[in-house]
């Protein structure tokens, strides 16, 4: 008997049904077997890059959604500088999985930059739900930036101007879609306090906000947490459906 008789799926299985550049954007896209319930971006968060995050892009495969990771730019594979036009990348990123999923509607997944992304640019990508986990302000992204705290390549004048004109929590009142939030009481990054202030802007303003806080945990823990991922994956069939 082989001894990889245990691997249940093909290792082929782990990787993405296609790969490709749009726009300067290096992304991959991890399909369905079936037509997709839905598409979801996900955005990943300051200095790190679309493989740290296959993981997520798996389990919503599994769930039935096709999945979009990509490297914003002066990240990963994609060139140049983050810079003003990181909100137009979003809804270009949003435009590219409604392409590939057949039209299906399509969510934003973002953790702490990219959660900012994902509330601040939903309008632009006219998305049907948003999902932040751990959501870093602008303000603190700002102040990142101007400490030289961040290990990527950005045009500051251009992306503080971004963070400077664009406040997330009104965003986030403004939203017109579902927004789930997600956050570790013990982030060291970005306290939770700043999630609570995002839902507590969202409800005052009408919007179907829920806030999941865990504890303990750390930055980047809720992120990759299975539990917490079938939680989003539930959600979405839900508000997508």
């Amino acid at each position: 008997m082989s001894r990889l008789r245990w691997w249940s799926r093909p290792v082929t299985d782990a990787l993405p049904a296609q790969t490709g550049v749009r726009d300067g954007l290096a992304w991959a896209w991890f399909a369905p077997d079936d037509p997709p319930r839905g598409a979801v971006v996900v955005l990943h968060g300051a200095g790190s890059r679309k493989e740290n995050h296959f993981d997520v892009a798996r389990v919503l495969r599994g769930g039935r959604f096709g999945a979009l990771v990509a490297d914003l730019r002066g990240h990963g594979a994609s060139p140049g500088a983050m810079d003003g036009r990181a909100i137009e990348d979003v809804a270009t990123l949003a435009d590219l999985a409604r392409e590939l999923s057949g039209g299906a509607p399509v969510a934003l997944r973002g953790s702490s930059m990219g959660g900012w992304l994902a509330v601040v640019g939903a309008g632009a990508a006219r998305a049907a739900a948003v999902v932040a986990i751990c959501p870093a302000g602008g303000g603190m992204l700002r102040r990142g930036l101007a400490a030289g705290r961040f290990d990527f390549t950005a045009d500051h004048d251009a992306l503080d101007g971004l963070l400077a004109a664009h406040d997330d929590l009104a965003a986030a009142a403004a939203l017109d879609v579902p927004l789930l939030l997600l956050h570790a009481e013990g982030d060291e990054q970005v306290p939770v306090e700043h999630s609570r202030a995002m839902h507590a802007a969202a409800q005052e303003a009408g919007v179907a906000s829920r806030l999941v806080v865990v504890p303990g945990g750390h930055h980047r823990s809720a992120q990759h947490d299975p539990e917490l991922q079938t939680l989003i994956l539930r959600w979405l069939r839900r508000e997508l459906a």
